[in-house]
């Protein structure tokens, strides 16, 4: 039997990720959210409050201490392969923020926190294509999920609500609305990271030749389908269903297959975030 290389799974790939991941998300840090005094959320953004309200540490160093805890909470209660991936992570992030000596010139604090967002938010998106996640704060979410049911959307919203509610106290409301802004489009480009390396397209053929276009698929595309049981609402004649997952690449090849063998044929494609199991993507393990 052979077996199959699993690239999701293998030490270099992960390490490659959360690598360049942190590494973008620490440029994002020191070259633009701290010397715009943005508060990026999350532990990072408790850091940098702390640092800007009492110039202690660095908020490299501020944002290492703070998540120590979680780290701690996390070996004992989520599996170490997750736990160590992500203490790679904040180790690199840390570092390179120490070591990085960089500032980008950007006058207009709207552009800087459209700038630090799509960057902080690349870095985040690959870190959590990898095995492990970007720091403490992804621990404290994934452990509340796993123990008590509680969405990791909800913990990332109720703690950066009380973080910056805490900021509209100390700090201009200018500065905590465009750090805000940030936090956002940090958040969507997480999404937008995430989805690109994972979407797919589920695909429903309803064809009177659904056996020859599902050969063609398994011949040309080298891919898999499946046949589900319908009937006819009008004819009340029941037919096969092809269903099938392809990526975006795929798709119109697919399209070119169905048709030809079929100009009638009824070519249904709906969206998909995540595809897991099979031939696809594995289940991530925490």
């Amino acid at each position: 039997m052979i077996k199959r290389f699993d690239l999701a799974y293998s030490i270099r790939w992960n390490l490659f990720l959360i690598t360049s991941g942190a590494l973008l998300c620490a440029f994002a840090m020191k070259g633009i959210a701290i010397p715009q005094q943005f508060i990026p959320g999350g532990f990072f953004g408790v850091g940098a409050l702390i640092y800007y309200s009492t110039g202690w540490l660095t908020p490299g160093i501020l944002f290492f201490l703070i998540n120590l805890p979680a780290f701690i909470l996390g070996w004992y209660k989520l599996s170490p392969r997750f736990v160590l991936y992500s203490l790679y992570g904040l180790v690199v992030m840390t570092v390179a923020f120490e070591l990085m000596n960089v500032t980008v010139e950007i006058h207009d604090q709207f552009y800087a926190a459209v700038a630090c967002g799509v960057l902080n938010g690349l870095g985040g998106g690959l870190i959590l294509r990898s095995l492990g996640s970007g720091g403490g704060l992804d621990i404290l979410a994934v452990y509340l999920f796993q123990n008590y049911n509680i969405g990791v959307g909800k913990v990332y919203f109720g703690f950066n609500l009380g973080l910056f509610l805490l900021c509209l106290t100390i700090m201009p409301v200018d500065l905590v609305i465009v750090s805000l802004i940030l936090v956002f489009i940090s958040s969507v480009m997480v999404e937008q990271t995430l989805s690109l390396f994972s979407q797919r397209k589920v695909v429903f053929i309803i064809s009177d030749h659904s056996e020859a276009i599902s050969q063609s698929i398994l011949d040309s595309l080298k891919q898999s389908a499946t046949f589900l049981k319908g009937m006819g609402a009008f004819s009340k004649r029941e037919k096969n269903v092809l269903m099938t997952v392809v990526n975006n690449i795929q798709l119109k090849k697919l399209e070119e297959i169905t048709f030809t063998h079929d100009p009638q044929a009824l070519f249904i494609v709906e969206n998909t975030f995540t595809v897991l199991g099979s031939s696809f993507s594995k289940r991530k393990i925490y």
